[in-house]
């Protein structure tokens, strides 16, 4: 599914493709029985679940819109790991666009807990958007994340996103030049405005875990300076090494001292600041005790490069065991970016200096 990247690529070339930062993308709709309450960001309205209100619902995004609706909507149509996110607070979709399912039927690492049987897959696949399913969902709200200043609205293509716009409100959260705290914020609070209860236990103790897990990896990069690791990702013929800025989740990282491997500014200017573009016989270019590969399933994954890659069996992170997937698309709820750092922390407790 790893597709080659544009000459002069944008941020969402740059995610479609699959690559470092990217996306192997595919599409679907999703809407949501959900729970109405009020608050600035979100709003009040009539919804299907506990604690819902009677009023208008509205919902100030990232791009500075607010989306509004007679009541709290409850059929919404979101991004697969957007959608991940709300069902972990109680919000379940009906359809989801992005990667939904793999080849074998089983649900993608973007999907969360989803029940993929029962969504409605709206494409699977990158630019992939049917929209009279979308229609007969009888939408009231189209979420997904933004990854630009521009405030486009990640995988909906832009040939049709005037027809598709046009049926229902949508949000925009931004997780672009930001830390990973922002996005989990405005997640739950869209969450909240669509009925879920934040202070549920549950809830409460999945962020109690998360900040438990920051002040882990803290400690474990605070130990252990010297640890570099490096974020890769992989297609056949190009090894994509990550930078740090623009990226939520690895601005949050290094803000907890995380020593990353940096690509020079000059390479990373032809892709947008993203990443540098490497050939398989120059990827010991960056000396690395960790390497975090991108989990995605549009990516080549560490078991297959093992059979298929010399250069990349004498890396010696390789050669040490010292490689760990990267949730290259994380799933922006306090339950699942928790393991993340966990991860994260555990992999620089234990490696040792090899690059």
């Amino acid at each position: 599914m790893h597709r080659a990247r544009p000459t002069s690529p944008s941020r969402r070339g740059i995610l479609a493709a699959g690559g470092a930062l990217g996306l192997g993308a595919a599409l679907a709709a999703c809407g949501a029985d959900s729970k109405g309450s009020g608050s600035k960001d979100g709003g009040a309205g009539t919804g299907a679940g506990k604690g819902a209100r009677s009023g208008p619902w509205s919902f100030k995004d990232d791009r500075g819109k607010t989306a509004k609706a007679d009541k709290v909507p409850a059929n919404i149509a979101a991004f697969t790991s957007v959608a991940a996110a709300l069902w972990d607070y109680g919000i379940e979709c009906k359809g989801v666009f992005g990667p939904t399912r793999t080849k074998d039927g089983k649900a993608d690492v973007q999907a969360g807990d989803i029940d993929v049987d029962k969504v409605t897959i709206l494409g699977n696949a990158w630019g992939q958007f049917n929209i009279e399913k979308y229609a007969g969902l009888a939408p009231d709200l189209l979420v997904t994340t933004v990854y630009d200043t521009a405030g486009t609205l990640w995988s909906v293509p832009e040939d049709s996103k005037d027809k598709i716009l046009g049926l229902a409100p949508s949000v925009g959260i931004s997780v672009y030049d930001r830390q990973m705290t922002r996005p989990l914020e405005r997640l739950l609070a869209l969450a909240e405005s669509l009925g879920a209860d934040v202070k549920a236990d549950k809830i409460v103790k999945a962020k109690q875990r998360f900040e438990a897990a920051a002040a882990r990896l803290r400690k474990a990069a605070k130990a252990n300076p010297g640890i570099r690791v490096l974020v890769g990702s992989a297609s056949q013929d190009i090894f994509y090494v990550s930078g740090t800025n623009l990226s939520a989740d690895l601005e949050y990282f290094k803000s907890l001292g995380v020593n990353f491997v940096e690509p020079s500014e000059a390479a990373k200017k032809a892709s947008g600041g993203w990443f540098e573009n490497l050939s398989w016989e120059n990827i010991d270019k960056y000396p690395a005790d960790v390497i975090m590969m991108d989990n995605r399933t549009a990516t080549i994954q560490p078991a297959d490069l093992d059979k298929d890659k010399a250069t990349w069996r004498k890396l010696p992170a390789v050669r040490a065991g010292q490689v760990v997937p990267r949730v290259t698309e994380p799933i922006y709820s306090y339950a699942k970016c928790a393991p993340v750092l966990e991860d994260l922390a555990e992999a620089i407790e234990k490696a040792r200096k090899v690059g």
